[in-house]
């Protein structure tokens, strides 16, 4: 089993003149659950090497067990200091994807046309697709059958309230929520902060940080990898 993990190049928060990046207990949970699963995990991003790590997802009210761990693990670490460039990886060499957040996705992957090539290639196919917090929003451009892939879907991302209590509503470049909306999704929700996952079909979103790792198991369950509970 071979899963590719798309991680964001873009660390500017819009004209804040703060950083962004990857959110990173939504590549480091994910990552170990595939990995303890014995998965095959490549990591891709748009231009390749080392991601930019948000660094408010590094502060200590931000610590989990799977950040602990990623920091003691230096296969790990290299790994995510050379992904591939996106151009270069195809959905054929793969059995799924999955789109880890934080901000900056919404700058590079939401408008990249090789992305939003590589998740249909990957939903064509029959193939189911992963992403967590501000990733689905990466799915503004993404159609299926000639109509947004998110149209009629149940799906969920991070909230409006939830980027009003991060005061980034009118810092980012569109909300998640409203633009799933905007495409016809079913968009659910949770409380902020709580974990939650949708699983609809081949399409499989988390809401926040929190549930980067039930969106990870929920797409192992989707390819038969784990059983449900």
């Amino acid at each position: 089993m071979k899963i590719l993990m798309v991680l964001t190049s873009h660390d500017q928060l819009g004209d804040t003149g703060r950083k962004t990046g990857f959110w990173l207990e939504e590549f480091a949970a994910p990552y170990y659950v595939f990995q303890d699963a014995d998965v095959q995990v490549t990591l891709a991003s748009p231009k390749g090497g080392q991601p930019p790590l948000d660094p408010k997802s590094d502060l200590p009210e931000n610590q989990t067990e799977a950040m602990a761990r990623f920091k003691k693990d230096a296969r790990a670490q290299q790994a995510l200091a050379h992904t591939a460039r996106l151009e270069d990886v195809k959905a054929e060499d793969f059995d799924t994807v999955f789109y880890p957040g934080g901000h900056g996705p919404m700058w590079d992957l939401a408008e990249s046309p090789v992305s939003a090539a590589l998740l249909e290639a990957f939903y064509n196919s029959g193939k189911p697709i992963a992403l967590v917090c501000h990733a689905p929003g990466v799915l503004r451009h993404v159609t299926y059958q000639g109509e947004p892939l998110v149209q009629g879907k149940r799906v969920t991302g991070f909230t409006n309230e939830e980027e009003e209590a991060v005061q980034l509503t009118h810092v980012v470049p569109f909300l998640v929520e409203d633009e799933l909306k905007r495409l016809g999704a079913n968009f659910q929700k949770v409380p902020n902060w709580q974990p939650f996952s949708i699983v609809d079909g081949r399409l499989i979103t988390g809401q926040n940080p929190a549930s980067s790792t039930s969106a990870a198991h929920a797409l192992l369950r989707v390819l038969g990898v784990e059983k449900a509970a």
